[in-house]
């Protein structure tokens, strides 16, 4: 049996803590059933996004989670963490103003896009990557597809699932700049509106515009949470094999 040493995990959350984000109160129920159900303990600590401007902020974790909760203090403590798990192969997960802000530091450091902005952050600028959707997904349910083959699929192990929203905003221009430069869009909604992004090449890098943390009441981690947390016990596997 697998020792429980290498089962665990260093956990970056980053945003700003609040008992007012749904999200945010689950984060220790969902902690406590990954370790009971899975075996996959993981040492969270929270990031506010003020002190995620520090390089070194996230580096040494085993896992980046960037949560909801925008407008983040800082947009930029945000992007570089993302930046951060992005550039040194840190298992990552962006959901809802996560995923908002992967999609934001890929296309301003990857595509070269540095003048695209967030609506929810800049609402004055002249070219939004992420603006106000159409129709507000906030407290809403709808069925995502989910590409075969995706890293989206092999976490959540079916082409079809039903997820949770509270969001106003998502992506809409600039789209196939971030595919031509590497980017995969692998959900979808049932408008063909992007609903997950993911990274080939990086060890494990995936992002969704819904709140995979709210599934049920907590007691059974979404799929997603757990893909990220076996990404994160791997990585610190590996980590201390090499240091053996």
């Amino acid at each position: 049996m697998t020792n429980t040493a290498a089962r665990t995990a260093r956990l970056a959350l980053v945003g700003d803590r609040s008992p007012n984000v749904a999200s945010h109160t689950r984060v220790p129920r969902l902690l406590d059933a990954l370790a009971e159900r899975d075996r996959l303990v993981l040492d969270a600590y929270w990031i506010p996004s003020q002190d995620a401007e520090a390089d070194d902020a996230v580096r040494g974790f085993d896992a980046v989670w960037v949560l909801p909760g925008s407008p983040y203090r800082s947009e930029t403590g945000v992007l570089s963490a993302i930046r951060t798990a992005r550039e040194e192969g840190i298992p990552f997960l962006g959901t809802c103003g996560g995923f908002q802000h992967a999609l934001l530091e890929y296309a301003r450091d990857v595509c070269g896009l540095t003048r695209v902005a967030h609506a929810e952050n800049d609402p004055d600028a002249d070219d939004f990557l992420i603006e106000p959707l159409a129709c507000s997904l906030v407290g809403h349910e709808a069925v995502v597809r989910i590409e075969p083959g995706s890293l989206a699929q092999a976490a959540i192990g079916s082409e079809r699932t039903v997820e949770r929203y509270f969001c106003a905003y998502g992506p809409s221009r600039h789209l196939d700049t971030l595919r031509a430069h590497g980017l995969r869009f692998t959900g979808h909604d049932e408008d063909g509106h992007v609903r997950i992004a993911e990274l080939p090449g990086h060890p494990f890098f995936l992002a969704s515009l819904f709140q995979p943390e709210l599934s049920g009441d907590g007691s059974r981690p979404h799929p997603m949470i757990r893909a990220l947390a076996g990404a994160a016990v791997g990585h610190a596997a590996r980590k201390a094999g090499m240091r053996a």
